[in-house]
C-alpha cells in the first residue's frame, strides 16, 4: 500500500522575497502502455517509458508572498494568457495542496511554452506537469532543510502524477518504470523510478522520430479513455499482460535482443488501440495515414532487416524507434518515404534523454 503521507510537508519557512525558477521537462514515450487508472491517479497497470530530449516544455514559475491564504495564479502560454489551460492547473494545485500546503502563501505566475504541438498525441500534459512540478519542488527546497535529493526527486514525480499520470515518468531518464510490478525492485504506484538494471549498448541513445500525422486536438481525451477501462471486457488480461511485458523487456534490455524488443513494443502499441476500439463507447484515434506508416515500416524492415519499429501513444501520431547505429538509414527512409504521410510533412527527430533540467538564471 502506498503511504502518501510520506510526502506531506508540515514544517516550512515562509519567504517574503519574490523569486523565479525555470525548468524544462521532456515528453516521454511508453513502451509498455499505461491505460486505465484508479482513484488518486493510481495506475491500473505498470508502464515503462523512454524519456525524450527535444520534445519538452519550458516553464517559469514566479512566486510572490501574499497575506491571504488560497490558491492564486496567473497562467501564460508562450507569453499570452491562456484561460483554457486554467482548469487543469487549478485542479493540479488542489490535488497537491495536502502535500504542499505552502502554495497557499504565494501568488504564482506560470509562463510555459512547448517545443512541439500540445494535445497532438505527443505527451504534452506529461512534460507540462513535470515542468511545473519541478518548479514547485525548487520552491520547497527553499522552504525546508531536512530532506535529501532523492526525496525531492520522488516527490517531484509524485506531484507530477497528480497533474497527469504519465508526467511522473518525465522527471528522470533514460528509462522509467511507473507502477508496482514484481520484476522491478522499489517500483511504486505513487511515482516513477529510473530503470536501474543492465542495459545493452544496443539500447543506449535510442532514437525516436515522431511523425505528426494529425496535430489537431484528439476527439477523445486520454482521461475519458482511462475511465472506459472500467468494465472493459479485456481489462484484466491487458493489466496482466503489462506486468509480463515489463519482465520480458527487463531481460531484453540486458541481452540487446532487438527482434524481441520490436515484437513487444509494436504489440503494446496495437494493444493500446485495440482497448480503445473494444471499449464502450468505442473509438478510433488512428488515422488512415497512421496505418500507411505502419505498413511502410513493416515493408522497409522486411526488405532491409533494419531494426526499426513503431509505437503509438493515445493519438494518430507515430513514434518511429531505432538504434543509433542505423540513424542515417532510418532518417533517410523517413524523409524520403514516410514524411508524405505527415501533416505538412512535419516530423521531429528525438532521442532518449535525462529528464528535467534546471534552467533558472
Amino acid at each position: 500500500m502506498v503511504d502518501f503521507n510520506f510526502f506531506i510537508t508540515s514544517n516550512y519557512r515562509k519567504l517574503t522575497h519574490k523569486k523565479t525558477f525555470t525548468f524544462s521537462a521532456p515528453s516521454n514515450i511508453a513502451l509498455v502502455k499505461y491505460w486505465g487508472k484508479k482513484d488518486n491517479q493510481i495506475p491500473a497497470n505498470p508502464s515503462l517509458s523512454f524519456t525524450l530530449s527535444n520534445c519538452k516544455t519550458i516553464t517559469s514559475l514566479t512566486f510572490t508572498a501574499k497575506e491571504t491564504k488560497g490558491i492564486s495564479f496567473d497562467l501564460l502560454f508562450e507569453g499570452q494568457p491562456k484561460e483554457s489551460f486554467r482548469p487543469k492547473i487549478q485542479k493540479y494545485f488542489e490535488r497537491i495542496l495536502p502535500y504542499c500546503p505552502y502554495i497557499e502563501d504565494y501568488h504564482f505566475t506560470i509562463d510555459t511554452q512547448n517545443t512541439f504541438p500540445h494535445s497532438s498525441g505527443i505527451a504534452s500534459s506529461a512534460s507540462g506537469m513535470a515542468a511545473i512540478s519541478a518548479n514547485i519542488i525548487a520552491l520547497e527546497k527553499e522552504l525546508v532543510s531536512d530532506k535529501d535529493e532523492n526525496y525531492f526527486l520522488q516527490k517531484a514525480s509524485f506531484l507530477a502524477r497528480l497533474g497527469s499520470g504519465s508526467a511522473c515518468r518525465s522527471i528522470k531518464g533514460e528509462m522509467v518504470v511507473w507502477g508496482k510490478t514484481e520484476s522491478i525492485a522499489n517500483s511504486s504506484d505513487a511515482y516513477g523510478i529510473e530503470f536501474d538494471y543492465e542495459v545493452h549498448p544496443n539500447f543506449k541513445n535510442y532514437q525516436d522520430s515522431i511523425l505528426l500525422v494529425d496535430k489537431g486536438e484528439k476527439q477523445v481525451s486520454s482521461t475519458v479513455g482511462h475511465e472506459l477501462m472500467f468494465g472493459h471486457p479485456f481489462a484484466e488480461q491487458r493489466f496482466s499482460q503489462a506486468h509480463q511485458n515489463i519482465a520480458k523487456l527487463k531481460a531484453i534490455f540486458a541481452s540487446g535482443d532487438l527482434a524481441e524488443f520490436i515484437k513487444i513494443v509494436e504489440s503494446e502499441a496495437l494493444t493500446l488501440h485495440a482497448m480503445m476500439m473494444t471499449s464502450m463507447p468505442y473509438f478510433i484515434l488512428m488515422k488512415p495515414n497512421t496505418l500507411e506508416i505502419i505498413n511502410a515500416i513493416w515493408k522497409f524492415r522486411n526488405e532491409t532487416q533494419v531494426p526499426v519499429c513503431f509505437t503509438l501513444d493515445a493519438g494518430a501520431n507515430v513514434h518511429v524507434l531505432y538504434p543509433e547505429s542505423v540513424k542515417t538509414q532510418v532518417q533517410d527512409f523517413i524523409a524520403n518515404e514516410l514524411s508524405q504521410y505527415c501533416q505538412n510533412n512535419q516530423y521531429i527527430n528525438d532521442f532518449v534523454g535525462n529528464g528535467v533540467e534546471d534552467l533558472t538564471q
